[in-house]
């Protein structure tokens, strides 16, 4: 298993109700394995405490990132939240800890 920390890192944004999170790959390898194994189900697995609505993944591989929408993420939005991030900023760092089923060469040279 390996972590979406060592294969890229992560932004996040808000727009109302809704986050956008993405995760930018370090590499081509990292950005092979990101596209095949980071789904929008394993988003949505990690998220479910705090997230009601779906999530959608965009893929941009020239850019070798994933951006993924995530509804309902932030407790009504900015104006209604009573959560410490309002603005779900902190959101970037909880899908770097996602476990993604992996081995690679990439991964055992870079530990």
């Amino acid at each position: 298993m390996v972590r979406v920390y060592d294969l890229g890192h992560g932004r996040a944004g808000d727009k109302g109700d809704t986050s956008n999170v993405s995760v930018v790959a370090y590499n081509d390898e990292a950005w092979h394995i990101l596209e095949r194994e980071l789904t929008a189900e394993r988003v949505m697995d990690a998220y479910a405490h705090i997230v009601k609505g779906p999530v959608t993944r965009y893929e941009l591989p020239k850019l070798r990132a994933l951006n993924f929408v995530i509804e309902g993420a932030l407790g009504g939005g900015v104006t209604r939240s009573l959560a410490q991030d309002m603005h779900g900023k902190g959101l970037s760092t909880l899908i770097l800890t996602i476990d993604l089923p992996v081995n690679s060469p990439y991964l055992a040279s870079s530990s």
